[in-house]
């Protein structure tokens, strides 16, 4: 189901104080708080994930160990880069966020930064961490990293996340950019093996994410932004995931007959992808059996979700040197 073309507002109830940062005086806003405000702004768990499929992507360039300065360069490149975008994001977002329950204490709804602030470092973030890509690795890697903030801050939040239930579909677009960037920095070129990668996060992110959204629908609902499992039934929703799954799992297995993994790594995605799939399918079930709350177990389908993309591409770190 979609609601492609139907725009969504969010309604601004916050105090017009807390829009300009005036809620909280000097004294409020003590040096220490506001350093960690600001590395809040950056969302340091999720930039985690996204150098999780940089630096083994780096590792499958190479056959082997890459250039440590070079791999380096590019973590710290990409920090910046998704720091700038998360930051872009809150500073759109912050009229929702103050609505909802799970970003209530984002540093923009407690006033720790002001809107202004947070736009200007977001910028910032984006320059310095453009600059630092196409100055100390390469120009096709900057390109990339700046393409992909630039994705996740118009494309998915501006245009697509309060307008249509595909929102983190192809939203997810920014998140599967890393392991480009991971391949480019080392050969400053792209080739079918980070293409397949690319295509493996795609499809993993909407099954990753839908979990969560299944169970702060509610939070969703509030501020009307139409994520499937506000706008669609649990098995509605549990069927999209499976679909999702299957073609997720069928995706990472095409790098070993290509000829660019191994044994070990066509273990582990078969082991991993197998358990995945076992998950999807059981959470499907569970919601065909009409069960809601606690029972339906969403968020196990969400924890497995990182631990597998986490497996996988270990083992595209590891398979190089057992091949």
């Amino acid at each position: 189901m979609s609601l492609s073309g139907v725009c969504v507002t969010a309604v601004e109830s916050r105090p017009a104080a807390l829009l300009d940062g005036a809620s909280q005086g000097p004294a409020h806003r003590p040096f220490g708080a506001r350093v960690k405000a600001f590395v809040a702004l950056t969302k340091p768990r999720i930039i985690e994930l996204l150098l999780i499929t940089t630096v083994p992507v780096m590792f499958l360039a190479q056959q082997g160990v890459p250039d440590l300065k070079l791999v380096l360069l590019t973590c710290v490149g990409g920090y910046l880069s998704a720091g700038g975008a998360n930051a872009l994001n809150m500073y759109i977002d912050r009229d929702i966020d103050a609505l909802m329950d799970r970003t209530s204490q984002r540093p923009l709804v407690t006033g720790m930064v002001s809107p202004a602030e947070c736009l200007v470092f977001g910028i910032t973030l984006a320059v310095v961490s453009t600059l630092l890509f196409g100055l100390t690795v390469n120009w096709l890697s900057a390109w990339l990293s700046l393409g992909a903030l630039l994705f996740y801050v118009v494309v998915y939040t501006m245009l697509l996340k309060r307008r249509t239930s595909q929102n983190i579909v192809w939203g997810g677009i920014a998140g599967c950019m890393p392991v480009l960037i991971g391949w480019s920095a080392v050969t400053n070129s792209l080739s079918w093996a980070p293409v397949i990668l690319f295509l493996v996060i795609f499809f993993w992110t909407p099954p990753h994410y839908w979990p969560l959204s299944m169970k702060v629908k509610d939070d969703y609902a509030r501020v009307g932004v139409p994520m499937l499992p506000v706008i669609a039934s649990n098995k509605v929703v549990a069927r999209q995931i499976v679909l999702y799954s299957w073609v997720m799992v069928a995706v990472s297995l095409l790098l070993t007959p290509l000829g660019y993994t191994g044994w070990f790594y066509t273990a582990v995605a078969l082991a991993a992808g197998g358990w995945w799939l076992w998950e999807a399918h059981a959470l499907q079930n569970r919601a065909k059996a009409e069960v809601t709350g606690g029972k339906l177990k969403e968020m196990r389908l969400f924890h497995w979700s990182i631990t597998y993309v986490s497996l996988l591409f270990v083992a595209i770190a590891v398979d190089p040197f057992l091949r």
